[in-house]
């Protein structure tokens, strides 16, 4: 299928490794020009590396900042002043009990999580609006939806980003500009092999992951971690205008992990 993406400008943030680099390998698979972005200068090459092995072609720009500093968003803006496809992957996480979680963790959630999304979606929404086509999308989490208790910060943060991309819908009417929210389940990538590290107490991966979906994700109906590639495949579509008439949706790409019809 032609997803109609050739040479639209999308800048993916926190594109270097995992859902983030996925997403920006996808795009560029399908014809857009994608702007790479990490912390680091290394972190960016070699995830353009990465990209273009998978992409030869790829149409690739690069910029390298923490975009959960308003500052380095002033930056990104000067460099690129407009954009037609934003996709808010920038995000944190770490499972750590309630009682242990400062308020300096609360905030740096919520700055890196939410605020960081905030920001670029200011920046980008005027200019979205008067060319009369837009995607801007928040890469949320079903955690938004069912709350972990091993990690309450993240799953308020994943909860606020889903209120500011509907808040946001609401004011694209009769126009061309879409804001949505995509909510992977458990994802395999580089940050969750961090955490299965942390929760599974060195034991091998497959097996650790046949106990999670037992005993923390039981609700499951794919009963394995997804792949960053299948979350991508949904947000691609999504950045794309054949979903044009898909907007301020909360769109699940979790395996069923939540239990509803809605």
């Amino acid at each position: 299928m032609n997803l109609q993406l050739e040479n639209k400008l999308a800048l993916v943030s926190g594109s270097t490794k995992g859902i983030g680099l996925a997403i920006a390998t996808s795009l560029a698979r399908e014809g857009a020009r994608v702007i790479v972005n990490g912390r680091a200068e290394k972190s960016v090459a070699e995830a353009v590396a990465k990209i273009k092995a998978a992409v030869p072609n790829a149409k690739l720009e690069t910029f390298a900042g923490d975009l959960a500093d308003a500052k380095v968003v002033e930056s990104l803006v000067k460099k690129f002043p407009a954009i037609e496809i934003l996709v808010n992957n920038l995000g944190i996480f770490e499972p750590k009990p309630f009682e242990e979680i400062p308020d300096a963790d609360w905030q740096r959630f919520f700055d890196v999580n939410v605020l960081s999304g905030v920001r670029l979606s200011r920046a980008y929404f005027s200019g979205m609006k008067k060319a009369n086509w837009g995607r801007i999308i928040f890469i949320s989490s079903e955690s938004a939806l069912q709350i972990p208790g091993e990690m309450i910060h993240y799953g308020m943060t994943k909860t606020a980003q889903i209120a500011v991309a509907r808040g946001l819908a609401e004011l694209t009417v009769g126009t061309g500009v879409t804001v949505n929210s995509v909510l992977p389940g458990p994802t395999r990538s580089d940050g969750v092999d961090e955490f299965v590290s942390k929760l599974s107490g060195g034991k091998p991966f497959a097996e650790f992951e046949k106990e999670f979906f037992e005993k923390i994700r039981p609700t499951s109906l794919l009963k394995r971690f997804a792949t960053t590639e299948e979350v991508a495949s949904l947000v691609t579509y999504v950045a794309s205008p054949l979903s044009s008439a898909t907007n301020g949706a909360a769109l699940r790409v979790d395996g069923g992990v939540v239990k509803s019809a809605f």
